[in-house]
C-alpha cells in the first residue's frame, strides 16, 4: 500500500483525500517510480473540479521525477537507479509511487536537479510549445503573455526572450512584475489596466503583437484579440477565468485575418521520439541557463488542498512542488 491524494467527487480542494491505495501488478514495458517531487499545476484544479472531468474515483496530478525502483519485462529505455521524469495521462502522480510505461519516462540529465526536473516537465514542455510549436517565435518579434510571472509564463518568457523577442508580460500584482521583469520580460502591463490595449499598441508602434500567448481564457480573449497586429496568432492554452465562449469566425476578420489555435501538449509529443526531442531541447535550455525554474513554494504532497487553494487565490508565484 501507499499514500495518495485521490478525488471520489469533483469540487473543491477540500474534496481531495489523502488515503491508502493499492498499486496494480508491475506489467510488462512498465517502471515502478518513487516519487521525490511532483509539480503543481492549473491544470491539475480542472481535473479536480471536473472541468475536464475524470472517471472516478481518480488520482490528480500530470508530472513528477524520481528514481526508478523496478523494471518490468522488455524494459531497456530505463534502468533501476535511474532519475526520470515524465508528463502525462491519466492523472496520478500525486502519490508516493506509480507505475509507468516506461517509454513515456525521461532520464535526467546530471546538473539538473530532481526539484527541477519535476517542476519543469508539464510547464516547461507547454512553454517549448507554446513558443517553438503554436507560434515559432522569431527574432524582432513583439509577443504578448499572459500570467507572465506563472509556472508557464516564466519559462516561456525567458524562451521567447531568448529567441530573440521582446516580451510584454501581462500580470496582477506589483510583486508579479518584479519577477515578470527579472525573467525574460522587457515591458509590464497590469492585468487590470483598462487601457492594456491602447498601452500594446503603443509600445509596438500601433501594429499590435505577433502572438498573444493567454492561459486566462473568458476573461481576456477578446482583448487578447485586439492586441494582435494582422494576421497575428492568438495561442489560446488555459481556462483560469473559465472556458472561452463561442465566437464568430467573422471575428477574426476584421480584426486583420488573424489566427487563433488551441494546442493540448500531447499532441506534440505522440511518440517517444518526439517526447525525447522536446525534453532534450528544455534540458538544453536549462542547462546553458538560458531558462532558468523558479521553485517558489513547497509543500507536503498531504497538503495538496492548501497548494491548490493558494494556486487558485493566485497567491503564488512561479512554479510549486509537492514532496512525498
Amino acid at each position: 500500500m501507499i499514500k495518495a491524494i485521490m478525488v471520489d467527487e469533483f469540487g473543491g480542494p477540500d474534496v481531495m483525500q489523502w488515503r491508502d491505495i493499492e498499486l496494480p501488478a508491475l506489467g510488462a514495458g512498465q517502471a515502478l517510480v518513487r516519487h521525490e517531487a511532483i509539480g503543481l499545476n492549473f491544470i491539475d484544479t480542472y481535473h479536480r473540479s471536473g472541468l475536464y472531468p475524470l472517471d472516478l474515483p481518480a488520482g490528480l496530478g500530470t508530472e513528477a521525477a524520481g528514481v526508478v525502483e523496478v523494471v518490468g519485462a522488455g524494459v531497456d529505455s530505463v534502468a533501476v537507479g535511474d532519475r526520470v521524469a515524465w508528463v502525462g495521462v491519466p492523472p496520478g502522480t500525486y502519490c508516493e509511487q506509480r507505475i509507468y510505461d516506461a517509454e513515456r519516462l525521461v532520464p535526467i540529465p546530471a546538473g539538473i536537479s530532481t526539484e527541477t526536473a519535476a517542476a519543469a516537465m508539464l510547464k516547461g514542455l507547454t512553454a517549448w510549445y507554446l513558443v517553438r510549436r503554436s507560434y515559432r517565435v522569431r527574432p524582432g518579434d513583439v509577443v504578448l503573455m499572459h500570467a507572465a510571472a506563472g509556472g508557464v509564463g516564466l519559462i516561456a518568457s525567458q524562451w521567447a526572450a531568448g529567441l530573440g523577442a521582446t516580451v510584454i508580460g501581462v500580470v496582477s500584482t506589483d510583486e508579479k512584475a518584479e519577477l515578470a521583469g527579472a525573467n525574460g520580460c522587457a515591458e509590464i502591463i497590469r492585468a487590470d489596466d483598462p487601457a492594456l490595449v491602447d498601452k500594446v499598441r503603443a509600445l509596438t508602434d500601433g501594429a499590435g503583437v505577433a502572438a498573444v500567448y493567454d492561459s486566462v481564457g473568458r476573461d481576456t480573449f477578446f482583448q487578447s484579440l485586439d492586441c494582435l497586429r494582422a494576421h497575428g496568432t492568438m495561442v489560446t492554452y488555459g481556462n483560469a477565468s473559465g472556458p472561452v465562449e463561442p465566437f464568430s469566425p467573422l471575428e477574426l476578420a476584421r480584426r486583420g485575418s488573424l489566427y487563433v489555435t488551441r494546442p493540448v501538449l500531447f499532441d506534440f509529443l505522440r511518440t517517444r521520439a518526439d517526447l525525447l526531442g522536446a525534453a532534450g531541447e528544455l534540458f538544453a535550455m536549462l542547462g546553458n541557463g538560458m531558462v532558468r525554474i523558479r521553485i517558489n513554494q513547497r509543500y507536503a504532497l498531504q497538503d495538496a488542498a492548501r497548494a491548490h487553494r493558494d494556486l487558485e487565490a493566485r497567491r503564488t508565484t512561479g512554479s510549486t512542488v509537492l514532496i512525498p
